[in-house]
């Protein structure tokens, strides 16, 4: 045997073994318009590039699940799923179904993906899945996503309040969800949603004296107006990259 050989030999088969350990883990963003998905690394950067399908007008969770498996095929090979879904989520199974269907309510996301998929599978509001992807971990730091509607989650040194809905009023009158929803964007116009967006960040400021507040979904490209001192956008592909979080 060649002696000088052996630490090369050593060296790549160290490499194997790291890769054969390598999780991959398939992020799904389920949106009232799109559902996206890519595939990620343990230290949650993309492996593959994100794909995109609109989301079916009839948003059951039957036709949401034949489109994440047709999203899931074009990824390739992942180890693991992580789904974000626009509702409260409580261990794996849906409690409100946002602006979905009304079969979600109850619906066990995370366990039906397992054996749809076939892969281990775990389910969180999709607004703490992107805050997840955003926020630096320190403080009070409040993320919103404009979208269909309005979602929330709130973190405080990197750990999440849960199921922070933010949007829905339960005193009646108009909710957020109702004067910031795309429904109103369209219905009133550019310029005076984004009046409602600006006094909104006020007011949010306000409840939660916020260190940072990040913006997503697929409205927040639409803001016009100059962000006050801690205010940001961010990607929406932070909502698919928090996913990650979901198995630490």
């Amino acid at each position: 045997m060649d002696n000088e050989n052996v630490p090369k030999r050593s060296i790549e088969r160290r490499k194997r073994r790291a890769k054969r350990r390598e999780v991959r883990t398939l992020a799904v963003d389920i949106g009232g318009s799109g559902i996206k998905a890519v595939v990620m690394d343990e230290r949650g950067r993309p492996l593959t590039v994100a794909d995109r399908a609109n989301t079916p007008e009839n948003a059951a969770p039957r036709a949401v699940l034949r489109i994440i498996q047709r999203l899931a095929r074009k990824q390739g090979q992942f180890d693991r799923v992580s789904v974000g879904f626009p509702g409260v989520v409580r261990n794996g199974v849906v409690c409100t179904e946002g602006n979905l269907h009304p079969k979600w309510f109850g619906f066990n996301l995370a366990r039906k993906l397992e054996k749809t998929l076939k892969r281990p599978a775990r389910a969180l509001n999709d607004a703490d899945m992107q805050g997840f992807g955003a926020i630096s971990g320190r403080g009070v730091e409040l993320v919103i996503t404009l979208g269909t509607g309005l979602g929330s989650a709130l973190f405080v040194d990197g750990r999440l309040v849960p199921n922070v809905e933010m949007g829905y009023d339960p005193l009646g009158g108009k909710s957020y969800q109702n004067l910031l929803g795309n429904k109103a964007r369209k219905k009133i116009g550019n310029k005076k949603w984004n009046r409602r967006v600006r006094r909104a960040i006020d007011a949010f400021d306000q409840i939660f004296h916020y260190d940072a507040l990040y913006i997503g979904g697929g409205n927040s490209d639409r803001i016009n107006f100059k962000l006050p001192s801690g205010v940001r956008t961010v990607s929406n592909v932070s909502g698919l990259l928090g996913g990650i979080a979901l198995w630490k």
